[in-house]
């Protein structure tokens, strides 16, 4: 068993009383996140908005924090993250938010401390990109998704 990666975390004000984000079960990705609001907020359909969780986050750098739909409220109400996955980079030390959308048909209401979305910490590794004159060859090469006019 490995041992848990240990994250700092601060509550703002209006995440006291909230539940710390945590993993369900042990073999769960992400920890749910909560809205910290202090009034429900009614959202149509395709509107947007911007949900705060009062919690602030200091990862290592070489990690990031996702911020992922929860499948259920995706699939019963059509209520997703818009920028799916959101990340939180690393040097980030503001409130993370949740950009959400209705993609839905009717009137979704949000709740204080509704579980909005999930939080996911994953390692990043970042790249420099070296120009060449050509890439080395597959046996796939071109094909893909995109390589013959086709409908979507």
């Amino acid at each position: 068993m490995s041992h848990p990666l240990h994250i700092n975390v601060e509550l703002m004000e209006h995440a006291k009383g909230l539940p710390i984000p945590s993993y369900q079960t042990d073999g769960a990705a992400g920890m749910d996140l909560f809205a910290a609001i202090d009034k429900p907020i009614e959202l149509s359909p395709l509107e947007r908005i911007l949900i705060p969780t009062g919690l602030k986050i200091s990862l290592p750098s070489n990690m990031e924090a996702q911020i992922r739909p929860r499948s259920g409220l995706a699939l019963k109400q059509g209520i997703t993250v818009l920028n799916a996955p959101g990340t939180i980079d690393s040097d980030y030390r503001g409130e993370i938010k949740i950009l959400l959308i209705n993609l839905g048909q009717n009137m979704f209401k949000i709740e204080h401390a509704a579980r909005v979305a999930q939080l996911v910490i994953a390692h990043i590794t970042q790249a420099k990109l070296n120009v060449v004159l050509a890439l080395d060859e597959t046996q796939r090469g071109h094909g893909g998704f995109g390589s013959t006019n086709q409908k979507v």
